[in-house]
């Protein structure tokens, strides 16, 4: 049985390009309905050594123990799409015949409006570290025009390399590593600090010359996400800012700005590397009067 979860995992980046964290949590999650299966034993004392053995009541029954652990409901939907994901492919590839999956029903989950700050917080948390003078203050400048200029995933701006830059047509390439590539503009202030660190702090930083990264730490290797959060963290606690600020809050903050600024809502969806204007949708409740 796990080799159909591995075709399917082949399936999702091979033919649906789906993102590592998105395939490390199918992989979970169909991992732990494996799991269930392998001990499930019905009233009768069936047990279920394929797939075609499962069936509606097998999948009610694995829904109500999701249900019965201390899960969050949206971590129970999470599992259910994946589950109805894979039965689809099942059904799609002749492993099953009927889908067991149609009379699942994920919980209702309450939508939260992306957490943002106010411009004149973002103004103050980004000239925060112009009070120092290092290559770590310049380093931290420009990651932070950076992340809120261009509204780029905090994965996609630490996985930065110095080549993904382009500063005389001022853009810069996310993810160049993998088919979800994609190409943002660099806003002039931010334009500005990279320029800066690139001249004045990354080479005061880097130890090892070969080393492609942009953003780099004190030891020289690529800024981790977690470092990245201690530094936004830092400066947050500096300026006095009392709700919590993480990296996407900045991101956040992009979005519901530029829409509150007048922006297409097509054109912050392109920005932000959204499949769907659905999903970009979420920051007009972020905006007093943000236009189509």
């Amino acid at each position: 049985m796990q080799e159909q979860i591995d075709r399917f995992l082949d399936y999702l980046v091979a033919e649906e390009d789906a993102s590592e964290n998105t395939i490390a949590a199918y992989r979970n999650d169909l991992s732990q309905l494996a799991t269930f299966l392998a001990d499930y034993h019905s009233p009768l004392g069936d047990t279920i050594s394929s797939w075609a053995d499962v069936d509606a009541g097998v999948m009610q029954t694995y829904l109500l123990e999701l249900k019965q652990r201390d899960y969050a409901a949206t971590t129970v939907a999470r599992k259910v799409a994946a589950i109805k994901s894979f039965a689809e492919y099942l059904v799609a590839k002749g492993i099953l015949q009927e889908d067991p999956t149609g009379d699942m029903v994920s919980p209702k989950v309450k939508k939260h409006t992306p957490h943002t700050i106010p411009p004149e917080d973002v103004d103050k948390l980004l000239a925060a570290p112009n009070q120092y003078n290092s290559s770590q203050s310049l380093r931290d400048v420009a990651l932070m025009e950076t992340l809120y200029a261009t509204g780029v995933r905090v994965t996609e701006l630490v996985g930065l390399d110095v080549d993904d830059v382009d500063l005389y047509n001022r853009l810069m390439a996310c993810d160049a590593s993998n088919k979800r590539r994609r190409v943002v503009p660099i806003f002039p202030r931010a334009l500005v600090s990279l320029e800066r660190y690139l001249l004045e702090g990354r080479p005061h930083l880097v130890i090892d010359p070969n080393e492609k990264a942009l953003f780099l730490n004190h030891r020289g290797q690529r800024l981790t996400r977690q470092g990245l959060w201690l530094i936004i963290k830092r400066y947050v606690a500096e300026v006095g800012i009392k709700e919590p600020v993480t990296p996407h809050t900045l991101r956040h903050s992009f979005a519901a700005h530029m829409l509150q600024a007048g922006a297409n809502l097509r054109e912050v969806q392109e920005r932000l590397g959204h499949s769907s204007t659905v999903t970009t949708q979420q920051y007009r409740e972020c905006c007093p009067n943000p236009r189509s």
